[in-house]
């Protein structure tokens, strides 16, 4: 795999910084998306894709992209502004996006609104509590969490967060009632230091959450979407929501090996089994090795 080129794009209200593996006259593009994971996250993935030009990004306020004025919430609209102006830059469309969490979120945001620019989105589980049957139990505990990021600090918001992801099932109407967990036992700081600008917690987690996608537009486009799950993440949030996604859409989810991070490599010290899911992704993609 070529070594990735570096690249800036300056957008309003931010500089959105991308990396390029391989030529860019090489089509389809992959394209390859989170939210607020950046493009860290993806080297183990990109390096199983050598026969494809494969681009990666940080999305706006995370890592490497930076942004000007407030720094006020963000919505997948935003994130699909952003790629819509990234992809036009490369005069790249349509490319192939494979679409993690968040990035899910934000990629069915971009779908809607410029269908034009997609030959092929896998949404890999988008945590869309807005459409899940416990909406307002699951939303609520989101806004409790958020409420607790303000007061409170990153190591209780996110001790917060990781017990919500993980929950197993439908949220119970007394979630926010039950005990906060010790930030502590997810080696999480348990002091304050004052700061509320975490991506996750203060930028795009109520906003990409609380996301209703356009399925109307969806529909017109359905034949180049695939939703994903993790075969691991059984009645987890964002597992859940991927598959209230295929159902609106009338699409029966594809199955990846792993969990929710099944892609990932040893960049954050948990990894999933990125040689399968990398099978997987190109089984529905569509093999291009001569």
């Amino acid at each position: 795999m070529p070594d990735p080129v570096t690249r800036t794009l300056d957008v309003p209200g931010a500089t959105l910084t991308y990396d390029i593996r391989g030529d860019l006259a090489n089509r389809p593009l992959l394209l390859l998306i989170g939210s607020p994971m950046g493009a860290g996250g993806f080297g183990t993935l990109a390096s199983h894709f050598a026969d494809r030009t494969v681009v990666t990004y940080d999305p706006r306020g995370v890592d490497r992209s930076t942004r000007t004025g407030e720094l006020t919430e963000l919505s997948p609209d935003d994130h699909a502004a952003d790629l819509v102006a990234l992809i036009e830059h490369l005069d790249a469309g349509p490319v192939e996006l494979f679409a993690s969490s968040g990035g899910a979120v934000n990629a069915l945001a971009l779908t809607a609104k410029r269908p034009d620019l997609i030959s092929k989105l896998v949404a890999h589980e988008p945590p869309l509590a807005a459409i899940i049957p416990d909406s307002a139990a699951a939303l609520g505990a989101v806004e409790d969490m958020y409420a607790t990021y303000q007061r409170d600090g990153m190591g209780a918001g996110m001790a917060k967060f990781i017990a919500l992801v993980g929950y197993d099932g439908e949220i119970p109407a007394g979630y926010t009632d039950q005990p906060a967990p010790d930030p502590a036992m997810f080696g999480l700081p348990t002091e304050d230091d004052g700061t509320r600008t975490d991506a996750l917690l203060g930028q795009n987690l109520r906003g990409c959450t609380s996301y209703q996608p356009d399925f109307d537009a969806l529909a017109k486009a359905k034949d180049r979407i695939v939703v994903g799950v993790g075969e691991e993440s059984a009645n987890q949030l964002a597992a859940r929501g991927g598959k209230a996604a295929a159902a609106r859409l009338g699409l029966t989810p594809v199955t990846f090996p792993s969990n929710h991070g099944g892609f990932l490599g040893n960049e954050y010290g948990q990894p999933g089994k990125p040689e399968e899911f990398a099978s997987t992704l190109r089984e529905v993609l569509g093999d291009r090795t001569p």
